[in-house]
């Protein structure tokens, strides 16, 4: 993800900047899947992770984590006041999700700021919230 620059944090409408975690606890967690059995046969279940909610910036609304190890990158996402209120309150809407999406178009795995992952099962009931509808051509 691209960074924002530090000359233009301050008039931006969402600011991209690098997050250095905590040292002395380890930045994820992993938070195994829940040990309910299914109703029907199903892909097995992926133990989602968190991010430590400490490590994230005051104001920062999402985290997008790059690479893994020692290349591990992660980057705060901020929106300006209006937006950010809107993205707290109803994280289906659009400036939010193409933030997100743009995060995982270069790679990387969504955290909101209270440290839980955002994944594809998480869009996916955002947008029955919204009763969203997208066309494919073919």
């Amino acid at each position: 993800m691209p960074i924002t620059p530090p000359s233009e944090v301050a008039s931006a409408p969402v600011a991209r900047l690098p997050v250095v975690p905590a040292p002395s606890r380890p930045a994820i967690v992993p938070v195994p899947a829940p040990a309910t059995p299914p109703a029907t046969p199903a892909a097995p279940a992926v133990a989602s992770s968190r991010i430590d909610p400490a490590s994230v910036p005051a104001g920062a609304i999402y985290v997008c984590e790059n690479g893994s190890g020692a290349n591990r990158r992660l980057t705060a996402i901020q929106f300006d006041p209006k937006v950010g209120d809107l993205c707290r309150r109803h994280p289906e809407m659009g400036p939010c999700q193409y933030e997100r999406n743009l995060c995982r178009q270069s790679g990387g795995r969504v955290y909101a700021a209270d440290g839980r992952e955002i994944t594809m099962a998480t869009e996916a009931e955002f947008d029955r919230k919204v009763m969203r509808v997208r066309f494919k051509s073919n």
